[in-house]
């Protein structure tokens, strides 16, 4: 789940920024340990790459992949299609105050769960899985504010920001701590 998958990263960033500024552990120990967050970030990129999907998509695939009797019963192909239009349905019925308005609310969890039960979603995991795409749309709706919506299928380039790793960037930095 992306906001879990950015919460953890997040933290154990923290942690080990924590740690050496405590003087807990060295320097080449923190660069140790962020070069594998680094890996488990691109890890996460690649894996949405390879199953066709953006960040968004990848993020509310992952909402749905927590259930294992979902990924069992759909598979990986009927997820990535419901990921899809979960994207589509969720940005548009989101609205500027969807997140403070129980009406607004109910409204999207229910096209939520019109999607869920169209492609055969367990329906015993559907009300779980509904609340933790609502999740998702919260954390992702802000960025989405900023950005215009997609027309026809036409997906805006996300937007570019902070560190980009590269393999290079890595190996540098192995290089310099010895790992």
């Amino acid at each position: 789940m992306k906001a879990v998958r950015e919460l953890s990263q997040a933290l154990l960033l923290e942690k080990a920024l924590g740690r050496y500024q405590n003087r807990a552990v060295q320097a080449a120990q923190v660069i140790g340990e962020l070069i594998d967050l680094a890996c488990q970030m691109r890890a996460a990129n690649e894996r949405g790459e390879a199953l066709g999907l953006g960040k968004d998509e990848l993020a509310f695939y992952d909402a749905l992949e927590t259930s294992d009797s979902a990924v069992q019963v759909l598979g990986d192909e009927k997820l990535r299609l419901i990921a899809l239009e979960l994207v589509r349905t969720v940005r548009k019925n989101v609205t500027i105050d969807w997140t403070r308005r129980e009406s607004v609310r109910a409204k999207l969890r229910a096209a939520v769960k019109r999607v869920l039960n169209k492609h055969g979603y367990p329906p015993d995991k559907r009300e779980k899985a509904a609340e933790t795409v609502l999740e998702q749309a919260e954390v992702l709706s802000a960025a989405w504010a900023e950005e215009p919506a997609p027309v026809l299928g036409f997906r805006p380039f996300p937007k570019r920001g902070g560190v980009v790793v590269t393999d290079e960037l890595i190996d540098r930095l192995r290089e310099e701590t010895g790992d």
